[in-house]
């Protein structure tokens, strides 16, 4: 089934939730790409993951020569930095894959970190 950008916000935002109070944490997936980034920024799985609660969607990309559904989100975290996830949408297996995180840059982005700069 094909989710459209609400379902798959949705999504996102309920396993964020799910994950948090399951003691095995198996609805949020990281890769080894996501992880590196995650100690590069400094940041740590649970304050990135209770973030996703609150993200939203600012780009999708398309399916083409991609396993599985994913798209580009904004979030802000506890302590105030912004965030930007990529995250594939595993619909089948109930559960999210980080593929990466990163803090957006202000020369790329608006300063609503969800804007492109031309």
């Amino acid at each position: 089934m094909d989710m459209d950008r609400e379902e798959k916000q949705a999504f996102i935002r309920r396993q964020a939730r799910e994950n948090l109070v399951d003691p095995e944490g198996v609805k949020i997936l990281w890769s080894r790409h996501g992880i590196l980034e995650l100690v590069n920024e400094d940041w740590n799985r649970v304050l990135l993951e209770e973030a996703l609660q609150y993200s939203e969607i600012i780009e999708d990309y398309p399916p083409l020569h991609r396993p599985l559904p994913d798209c580009l989100v904004m979030t802000w975290l506890a302590t105030g930095e912004p965030c930007h996830a990529v995250l594939a949408i595993d619909e089948a297996s109930d559960r999210l894959f980080v593929v990466t995180v990163y803090k957006p840059d202000a020369e790329e982005w608006e300063n609503d970190y969800k804007t492109r700069r031309k």
